[in-house]
């Protein structure tokens, strides 16, 4: 197999899950008592690349590989990949590409979010890694903002590639025919959401909580230590409700708004918003930005209070299903989750952007419904959890079931585009690397120096 043609599989295999990709995301990876070997192997201006960075990776890679094979030269590969990440970081300072302090915050939430659902509780990843979160989220803070720093630089030298329905074709045609890959049974579900209506007396005992609150602080309590005890909004509770600082427009409305009447260290009135009740207590303004700590509550809500939502699903379902609405509409219209909502209703295959779901890596709540349905079914209205924890209803519909087959351009164009295009972004990534290369200081360790990790040609 030639190069191009090595190079078309193996950017559709990455794309499409089947082979492992060079690019593991940095994190909190090690646990208590492992040790990595650790120093400088490459400097890029002031970007420093460590030993320990090509070593977590080459293990992550090593155990993807489950005892195949692996490339001789991966080391350097890998090394070649953490150097254009860093040449970027240190381009992006030139060119003032930067990224906000709510962006970093959000995604060390969102991530720390994800190590403790793992894991299992707050406490056991302390335990695990001899640290208390609040130090664990500052370690991550700075990789994270690397990290978004390397994307959006990315973002501004690659986001206005486009691949045409010609280069599709060439690509896929690099492909040898017993090489294509074979993609199993794959679906394609919509969902309408519909959240749960929370009733007056959980409201009003949510309310009547924070009020009292309200007056403890009025009276000499802290207000960071009823947060920590009682907010449950995970990501700022642990910091005795501070939200960061803000500029105008970035929080709900709602909130901000109650926040704008406020002088420092006094509280506003109970606030609702779309994430449930808070108390706010206002920090101060510097600038065009103020800052705030909060506590939130999230009324629960009950089997009953998913009647009303229940009642509109089913007349939806009657709706699509006499056709006197699609689908489509309809979720657009009514669900409460705007992703799929904007997307017809149907569910994303976030490897390739498609609709197209492969049948075993569905949700099994998903796939234990489907599983018996006929295409162009909608279910009954069912109970749904959603990811922060809110109950409500769902419908579900198979638009289409598609049998396994060898990968072509009719039944895969989606995904034959998205890895065409992931090709063609990589191709402008190595031209911005050869053109900003020599605008760096670059110093490598003596046992890299056979990498040769300036040349992208056999990349």
């Amino acid at each position: 197999m030639n190069r191009a043609a090595a190079s078309a599989l193996l950017t559709l295999l990455l794309l499409v899950g089947i082979a492992p990709s060079s690019h593991a995301q940095l994190g909190i990876t090690r646990s208590k008592g492992q040790q990595l070997l650790d120093g400088i192997v490459v400097k890029v201006d002031n970007q420093i690349v460590l030993q320990s960075d090509v070593e977590n990776i080459y293990l992550q890679e090593v155990a993807r590989a489950e005892g195949k094979a692996l490339p001789p030269d991966l080391k350097c590969k890998i090394l070649q990949s953490l150097v254009l990440n860093k040449l970027m970081l240190a381009r992006a300072e030139v060119d003032s590409v930067t990224v906000t302090d709510q962006q970093v915050n959000g995604e060390v939430d969102r991530r720390m979010a994800y190590f403790v659902q793992q894991i299992g509780s707050e406490k056991r990843m302390e335990e695990q890694y001899n640290k208390p979160i609040k130090t664990l989220k500052e370690d991550l803070r700075p990789q994270i903002k690397d990290q978004l720093t390397q994307q959006e630089m990315q973002r501004t030298i690659t986001g206005k590639v486009a691949v045409t329905p010609r280069e599709v074709s060439q690509y896929f045609a690099r492909i040898p025919q017993d090489s294509l890959p074979y993609f199993s049974t794959e679906v394609e579900v919509g969902q309408i959401i519909i959240p749960a209506q929370i009733n007056e007396q959980a409201k009003q005992a949510a309310i009547a909580k924070l009020n009292d609150i309200r007056g403890q602080v009025q009276a000499g309590g802290d207000f960071a230590t009823f947060a920590k005890e009682f907010s449950q909004d995970p990501g700022s509770a642990i910091e005795g409700g501070y939200l960061g600082a803000f500029k105008r427009g970035e929080l709900v409305p709602e909130y901000e708004a109650a926040s704008m009447k406020l002088e420092p260290g006094q509280l506003s009135p109970v606030v609702q918003s779309q994430f449930g009740f808070h108390l706010i207590q206002f920090i101060e303004r510097k600038g065009n930005t103020y800052s705030t700590r909060h506590i939130l509550l999230k009324p629960e809500t009950g089997t009953s209070d998913a009647g009303e939502a229940a009642k509109t699903l089913t007349k939806l379902r009657r709706q699509i299903q006499s056709d006197s609405i699609s689908f489509a509409k309809a979720a657009k219209d009514n669900s409460s989750d705007k992703i799929t909502g904007g997307n017809g209703g149907l569910l994303q295959n976030r490897e390739d952007g498609g609709t197209r779901l492969p049948l075993d890596k569905l949700d099994p709540a998903i796939f234990f419904t489907i599983d018996t349905m006929k295409v162009g079914n909608i279910t009954p209205p069912m109970p749904y959890r959603t990811d922060d924890g809110k109950d409500g209803m769902r419908i579900l519909w198979l638009k289409s079931s598609t049998a396994p087959h060898q990968a072509n351009l009719q039944q895969d164009y989606q995904k034959i585009a998205a890895a065409a295009l992931n090709e063609k972004k990589n191709k402008a990534l190595d031209e911005w690397f050869l053109k900003n290369r020599g605008t760096v200081y670059l110093e490598i360790a003596p046992e890299y120096a056979q990498c040769k990790v300036l040349d992208v040609a056999e990349r």
